[in-house]
């Protein structure tokens, strides 16, 4: 009979045991999961030097951190505190982005979140070859809406820098691949006519897309996100006037 419940006691210890260590690592996973993301850090800046503010998606959110550090001493580096996800998005809360401060360079981009397909009830990255699936933002609004943010941001006085849409690879989930080319031939005509210089994202990161995205997927790898800040800061000193 002791040893019964010897057994018994041992056995509830053991499974509480279980328990406590599964909900410590549900916390622990939790916990990970609410760590700040370094893109999102708030930015003092440092009286003398120009304001520059990045918008853009979960790209641009990648390779922030990396041009902060890059132009760490010669430029405020913020951004948008958001994903800034589609023009649609942007048409709402361009306004809030760009605060009451002025800013001496705007790089600035939106497409991925565009393009992609959505289904019936607001569904998320939907099969393209469905019946029941479009387009978050159809391609001739998607140009109507960048023509009203470029007027909007053309008010700052700040150098615009627009960043290409980088490239949808093969097997990327609720995306067609070539997708990108047609949104950015439409985003650069706009640009041109009203002055505004690009960075072609597109054109550097489709070469080497092995290297530095993910498989079958739009994001890139942390070694990709730093390629791409390099671009991304090389367009902003010239836009800047510097150089390292």
């Amino acid at each position: 009979m002791h040893r019964a419940m010897t057994y018994l006691l041992v056995g509830s210890l053991l499974c509480a045991a279980s328990v406590m260590s599964a909900q410590e690592k549900a916390k622990a996973k939790a916990k990970k999961k609410r760590a700040p993301n370094p893109a999102f850090r708030k930015v003092d800046d440092v009286a003398g030097l120009p304001r520059v503010l990045l918008i853009g998606d979960s790209i641009s959110i990648g390779y922030t951190a990396d041009v902060q550090k890059r132009l760490k001493g010669k430029a405020n580096v913020h951004r948008a505190p958001t994903n800034c996800g589609p023009t649609t998005r942007g048409l709402q809360q361009l306004d809030q982005w760009l605060g009451d401060k002025s800013w001496d360079v705007i790089h600035f981009n939106w497409g991925l979140h565009d393009l992609k397909y959505m289904g019936p009830d607001g569904k998320n990255l939907a099969d393209p070859k469905a019946a029941t699936s479009k387009p978050q933002v159809a391609i001739d609004d998607y140009e109507k809406n960048l023509r009203t943010l470029v007027a909007r941001l053309k008010k700052t006085d700040a150098k615009l820098i627009w960043c290409a849409t980088t490239p949808v690879p093969e097997g990327a989930k609720g995306r067609v691949v070539g997708d990108s080319v047609k949104y950015n031939k439409l985003a650069a005509a706009v640009m041109k006519e009203n002055d505004v210089a690009i960075d072609d994202l597109y054109s550097f990161a489709k070469p080497r897309l092995k290297e530095i995205q993910r498989p079958t997927d739009v994001h890139f790898t942390p070694a990709g996100s730093a390629a791409l800040a390099g671009e991304v800061v090389k367009h902003i000193q010239a836009a800047l006037g510097s150089s390292e």
